[in-house]
């Protein structure tokens, strides 16, 4: 019987300790205002999307529309709080990017490993859109 019950508590303590784990590393890093990516010659309109906030930070996106086409899109806001939002966003921003001028709308898909940043990226680019007034 004792046992047992050292056995559970032990169990249900290394079930807490890996649920409280917080998987993101590294210290908090300064707030970036850099374009993720970006393109075009300059020529067009730009269109701000609203920030969406997600689980791990904001993201808006930047459109630049020139003859009813999406130009170059970068990506102003998104979340870099630590080494691992600034690895995930670096691989996935770009792919999100190339989808959207390949597209040219918001219907894309998300970028594996990067579900939410991916979300609030098609948020704020279906307002960008909208306020470009395109589909």
């Amino acid at each position: 019987m004792r046992r047992i019950v050292l056995w559970l508590l032990s169990t249900l303590a290394a079930v807490v300790l890996l649920f409280s784990y917080r998987t993101s590393l590294g210290a908090a890093m300064p707030a970036s205002t850099t374009p993720a990516a970006g393109g075009g010659d300059g020529s067009g309109t730009a269109y701000k999307g609203s920030v969406a906030a997600t689980r791990w930070g904001d993201v808006q996106v930047v459109i630049t529309v020139a003859a009813g086409k999406i130009t170059a899109v970068s990506v102003p806001v998104y979340p870099d709080n630590n080494n691992r939002d600034v690895q995930i966003n670096k691989r996935a921003l770009p792919i999100l990017v190339r989808e959207t001028i390949a597209a040219q709308n918001a219907r894309i898909d998300t970028v594996t490993g990067a579900t939410v940043t991916s979300d609030g990226y098609i948020e704020s680019l279906q307002a960008a859109l909208d306020a470009a007034h395109l589909s």
